[in-house]
């Protein structure tokens, strides 16, 4: 099997990931991937489309993260996952898009509009 490219994307972050045949190793920016997300909630997501499939440990991942916080760069290298899942077995498709991991998330940051000091937000307005 050869190397997997595939990218995914969440709100400002981009995760860039080369997937091959290995034991499960998972490095994100030259680092293990629970130094990089600390948190166990994190961590579940980027296990979540391995364990839908039951691939866990069975592939190795290269992770280049960049942009966004923390949730959106975890959420970012699920779909890129998940695609690269779906590139190996399009049999995986079906279970991963049942739980809405093939979904790109759209929601981005709503821009800030002239004569307002944020996005929705209103100068204070006084009738007097």
């Amino acid at each position: 099997m050869e190397v997997i490219n595939v990218i995914g994307r969440r709100k400002t972050a981009v995760a860039r990931i080369y997937l091959k045949e290995g034991s499960g190793i998972i490095t994100v920016n030259k680092k293990d991937y629970k130094d990089y997300f600390t948190t166990g909630g994190l961590q579940y997501k980027v296990q979540q489309a391995f364990e839908i499939t039951n691939c866990v440990g069975k592939y190795d991942v290269k992770v280049n993260l960049d942009g966004g916080g923390v949730n959106g760069q975890a959420e970012a290298l699920r779909l890129a996952i998940s695609r690269a899942l779906v590139q190996i077995n399009e049999e995986n498709r079906t279970l991963l898009k049942k739980e809405g991991l093939m979904r790109r998330d759209p929601r981005m940051v709503e821009r800030k509009k002239p004569g307002q000091p944020k996005a929705r937000k209103r100068f204070q307005f006084s009738k007097r």
